[in-house]
């Protein structure tokens, strides 16, 4: 230890010739026999000492030649090409589909090209700064070409997209420069003539689509949680851009992103780029997708630790609001021209049938609780109490792991871009800051920031008696006391259901009601309304509105299935005088429900 200290120091004491040095808490050597303390101190290294924070600026004479770094030439939409290539290589390890990036993910980028004229067309785009030759063969033919040759080559940093390489060279396109198009890319006048042109929300977009052709059980709401986590490289993935590809000026206002976007904002981009595309129609969502309400809804069940013994009702209701038909789970440019939202979807359908079953009017679920109580002798009966008090402890911690996740995380990238050079010294010193501060939270916390993240899972709780549990499973226990058996027929106990207005709104002149509305609502349901919103991520009024809708749909297929049984019985009778009209009152509610 002390020769550790010491660094090695063996010259002889000047006053007994003695070679046995010590350090005292000064940092000063002193002599052991004699006590000597000579000159000499030892080097202290401060941990949190930044280089480049305290630094000292000398103005030098004379002129100063850098040397140019090498790079190479591309386009904006080849650097979209390597993100898209690493996001698609982090889903491929996380389990998904190899045909996801091969066949389906490489198809809707080649589209892209060819419908945005950057790539595989006769007609191609030209700007002022750059211009690109068209090829000799047609777009079919060129079609037919490999598209994403940088993502069938992994190790290969120089594989270029086509795009790329048909650019051609620029005067006015140096080495230091970034990309050639980034000022045309971010004009005015380019951005009203071609509403499709790429950006990073839009990324996010194109994975979601090609999920959803595979039928991949990985919904919207489970990929924007794999980017939150740091999974899927969105924030900051210029950073694994080849050191070729130099960022420099414009570039930043292109790929630089400090947050991740919202559900309804990827579902919105996802819905705009698939009609610019103009896509077929997707492969049909039967039940026996995953993606298909009756099977979607067992895992969010599970995640709930609701019981299963509530899957057979949420398939009934979901029968009674006409959701189980794979028509409706399916995209069809023409017939439907509405991207489904399947996550939500679902978790409506749970929070229906738990209003069907249970009431959540701040009285019925409590009564249901007290008579299961009474009525258990095993233990093994479902109590809404017992199930709420479980949920809402782990529910609160996990709510705080979650902020202390968000607060550990380094938004700051390890490369920062800057616009032009007069930011650049804003830029790192922010940079710094952010440094130190992670350094100083490292100190402070419990665990420090750069420790290793959790592996990816699909569900946000886990169930059971095994370490590290959030409590013990209610998987198994039965509805005895909130259902009953009439007429051989298994019916809620409760007898009343109440839900808010459920008359439609223009979507374009209002907005959701949520906020308005949130304090006369009972608070059992707007306690169950977090939950899911919690386990999708999603804001509540999102959440709120897709449950609505599943109400409109039920009582309206309802009144619709009365009309057509009363119909048929005066067919029977041979009154046939009301099916017109009856019809024509069906209108407005068909062109709603399309609508929808």
């Amino acid at each position: 230890m002390d020769e550790e200290q010491t660094a090695g120091y063996r010259e002889p004491c000047g006053v007994c010739s003695a070679v046995d040095w010590g350090v005292s808490d000064e940092g000063r050597f002193y002599c052991r026999s004699c006590h000597n303390v000579i000159e000499r101190t030892r080097e202290v290294v401060d941990p949190t000492f930044t280089p480049g924070s305290s630094r000292i600026s000398t103005i030098g004479r004379g002129t100063r030649t850098k040397r140019p770094e090498r790079g190479r030439q591309w386009v904006i939409c080849e650097g979209f090409q390597f993100i898209l290539r690493n996001q698609a290589n982090a889903l491929l390890k996380l389990g998904v589909s190899p045909r996801f990036k091969d066949e389906v993910l490489c198809q809707l980028w080649r589209i892209y090209l060819q419908k945005s004229r950057q790539a595989y067309t006769n007609n191609p785009v030209r700007t002022a700064t750059f211009k690109v030759r068209g090829q000799d063969s047609d777009s079919d033919s060129a079609a037919e070409m490999s598209v994403l040759s940088a993502s069938e080559t992994d190790g290969d940093t120089n594989a270029s997209s086509t795009a790329g390489s048909i650019a051609g060279s620029s005067s006015d396109w140096s080495q230091c420069s970034g990309s050639l198009d980034a000022a045309s890319y971010l004009s005015a006048r380019l951005r009203r003539s071609r509403h499709g042109l790429m950006s990073m929300k839009k990324t996010l977009a194109l994975l979601h689509l090609a999920l959803v052709w595979i039928q991949e059980p990985l919904t919207l709401s489970d990929l924007l949680r794999l980017v939150n986590e740091g999974h899927v490289p969105y924030v900051n993935a210029y950073e694994e851009l080849p050191e070729e590809m130099k960022l420099k000026g414009k570039d930043a206002l292109i790929f630089r992103v400090e947050s991740v976007p919202s559900h309804r904002a990827v579902h919105k981009e996802a819905q705009t780029l698939i009609l610019f595309l103009q896509l077929p129609a997707f492969p049909p969502i039967s039940q026996q997708s995953l993606l298909h309400p009756a099977l979607l809804s067992l895992r969010y069940l599970m995640d709930a630790n609701l019981p299963d013994d509530l899957h057979p009702w949420v398939c009934r209701v979901m029968e009674c609001a006409g959701m189980a038909d794979q028509a409706l789970h399916t995209f069809n440019r023409l017939l439907r021209p509405v991207l489904p939202r399947y996550d939500l979807q679902t978790a409506a359908l749970i929070i229906v049938t738990m209003k069907l079953v249970f009431g959540l009017d701040d009285h019925t679920e409590w009564d249901l609780s007290n008579e299961a109580a009474d009525q258990d002798a095993t233990g093994n009966a479902f109590s809404v109490r017992r199930w709420f008090r479980l949920v809402q402890t782990a529910l609160t911690s996990a709510q705080r792991r979650r902020e202390q996740h968000v607060a550990r995380k380094q938004w700051t990238a390890r490369k920062p871009l800057h616009p032009n050079s007069k930011k650049k010294c804003v830029v790192m010193k922010r940079k710094r800051i952010a440094e130190q501060l992670q350094i100083c939270f490292e100190k402070l916390s419990s665990r420090p920031a750069g420790a290793e993240q959790d592996a990816p899972s699909s569900f946000r709780f886990c169930w059971g008696d095994g370490d590290g549990a959030d409590g013990p499973s209610m998987h198994q226990q039965q509805l005895d006391a909130a259902v009953t058996l009439q007429r051989d027929v298994l019916t809620p106990s409760n007898s009343t259901y109440w839900h808010p207005s459920l008359r439609a709104c223009k979507p374009r002149k209002c907005r959701s009601h949520y906020s308005a509305v949130e304090d006369t609502l009972p608070r059992s349901f707007v306690w169950l309304l977090r939950l899911f919103c919690f386990l999708l991520d999603v804001p509540p009024e999102s959440l709120y509105e897709e449950t609505l809708r599943t109400e409109r749909r039920l009582t309206g297929h309802r009144r619709r299935r009365n009309r057509e049984e009363e119909e048929g019985k005066r067919e029977e009778q041979g009154g046939r005088g009301g099916r017109g009209g009856g019809r024509e009152k069906n209108r407005e509610e068909e062109e709603e429900e399309q609508r929808e």
